[in-house]
């Protein structure tokens, strides 16, 4: 399992994804989910992956080695592209080229191919976007309207999200919901860890603001935690108990 989410509101992109995964409870490992595609000053695109590893490790592979183009006979890479438009088409295209690969065989296993990814970014001349893609390839657009996109284990960090992020929220201030929203579906399913990778990107910049990896014990990050408990506990003790009951209305 893991959880990685996009926001994308009027000043830049936030993305941050977690690193673990698990084959049973005695199998936990660390892999990068968050990855970068980058032609400084020109290009920037991050994309995160949520499903079977093996197949996703294989799509990033196809996305920086290249794919043969079947008319002009050039391989391409995702960073060739000349458009967001164009960079998720690549994407889609090259998760039905793994399929295609291992597809059948992953089914004679009783294995499922399963996979779903986020691919923000922003090329220059052309507008940021945001792109989810399913495992058929095909892909829907963040909106004004819905200016987040989430996969894997989203429906813990769901809730906070939809309450309180809106296309003119304040960047950080994303930033700092999609670390709650974190932190909130790491307590309630432990295929979720950390550390989780992540970056914030200007509007218009074709560079990071911020790109690191929070590992356990990070300072802001544990502070962020004990906060958000200690807030949730004063919201509900503030609100007046039910009149249910005996004595109740």
């Amino acid at each position: 399992m893991t959880y990685c989410v996009g926001i994308l509101v009027e000043q830049g992109l936030v993305m941050m994804a977690d690193t673990r995964t698990n084959a049973g409870l005695d199998n936990v490992a660390t892999f990068r989910k968050l990855h970068v595609f980058e032609k400084p000053g020109q290009k920037l695109f991050s994309l995160c992956t949520a499903g079977n590893l093996a197949v996703t490790q294989s799509i990033v592979s196809h996305l920086r080695e290249g794919m043969k183009d079947p008319e002009t006979k050039k391989i391409e890479r995702l960073i060739d592209m000349s458009t967001m438009f164009e960079a998720a088409q690549f994407v889609g295209k090259a998760i039905r080229k793994v399929f295609e690969i291992d597809g059948s065989a992953l089914e004679q296993h009783a294995s499922s191919f399963d996979v779903t990814m986020l691919l923000g970014g922003q090329i220059k001349g052309e507008p940021m976007r945001l792109f989810m893609l399913y495992k058929a390839g095909n892909f829907i657009e963040a909106t004004q309207d819905t200016c987040f996109l989430q996969i894997g284990e989203h429906k813990y960090g769901k809730p906070i999200l939809d309450r309180a992020v809106q296309y003119g929220t304040d960047m950080y201030d994303a930033l700092k919901l999609g670390l709650i929203s974190m932190d909130s579906t790491m307590r309630s399913n432990l295929g979720v860890g950390l550390p989780v990778d992540l970056i914030v990107q200007s509007r218009d910049s074709l560079g990071f603001d911020v790109r690191r990896r929070i590992e356990a014990g990070e300072p802001y990050f544990h502070d962020l935690r004990e906060r958000w408990s200690a807030a949730l506990r004063q919201a509900h003790q503030a609100i007046p108990k039910p009149p249910y009951g005996t004595g109740g209305a």
